[in-house]
């Protein structure tokens, strides 16, 4: 399921999120941009790599994409999900919340890749947490969703729903992959998780500025 757009307007400019789409969006630029001996040497030494972990790298690493996909569908979430998320944050919180939300991801992941030389890299564990807040502030807003099933059609969705669904995929998918080895790369999923329940945890306790709206198209 693709998010189109939510029903749920923000009151204030989402400086921040368009601030993090950016600079993620520069950096991929960057490794694009070298040879291959280099990124592999600079993804090496900015993203997480189970057997020699350096902490900057919980960090550095969420800023990092392995490939054009990669960016794109992380980036397009984040621009669904986090102005609003911001807007009751405000600015300066809800980049704290960005960043502890994606090193609270890797963190969680790692015990699944003990030794592994594989890179742990990319904004979607932190992007999560956005998720995850905000299907607790905004579970009634209406997500328009593209749901590619043989064919394409687009649907409202009830955002408890959508992102309820995402998070359970990503849990059984990880539950799922334990078999397989570390070695192998591919998705995070718990990183997912990580990040979601993290960002669940956090608007529940962080000072938030809600924003009432009510949707007249919303059904359920």
């Amino acid at each position: 399921m693709i998010p189109l757009r939510d029903s749920h307007p923000s009151s204030t400019t989402p400086f921040v999120t368009m601030f993090i789409i950016a600079v993620n969006v520069l950096v991929f630029l960057f490794q694009v941009s070298l040879d291959e001996f280099s990124l592999n040497d600079f993804v090496h030494s900015y993203a997480v790599v189970p057997a020699h972990l350096q902490m900057s790298t919980l960090l550095t690493s969420m800023f990092l994409h392995g490939g054009w996909m990669h960016l794109i569908g992380n980036m397009w979430f984040l621009w669904i999900f986090g102005d609003n998320v911001e807007d009751i944050l405000g600015h300066g919180q809800y980049l704290a919340f960005y960043l502890v939300c994606g090193v609270t991801a890797a963190l969680v992941q790692l015990p699944f890749m003990v030794g592994s030389e594989i890179p742990l890299l990319g904004a979607s564990g932190a992007i999560a947490g956005v998720m995850g807040a905000y299907i607790i502030k905004f579970p009634h807003s209406s997500i328009t969703t593209l749901i590619p099933i043989g064919f394409l059609f687009v649907r409202e969705i009830p955002a408890v729903w959508m992102l309820g669904y995402w998070m359970l995929l990503q849990l059984v998918s990880g539950v799922m992959g334990l078999s397989h080895s570390s070695d192998t790369g591919g998705v995070a999923f718990f990183a997912h998780v990580g990040g979601f329940i993290m960002g669940v945890v956090l608007i529940k306790v962080l000072r938030t500025q809600d924003r009432y709206f009510k949707d007249p198209e919303y059904r359920w």
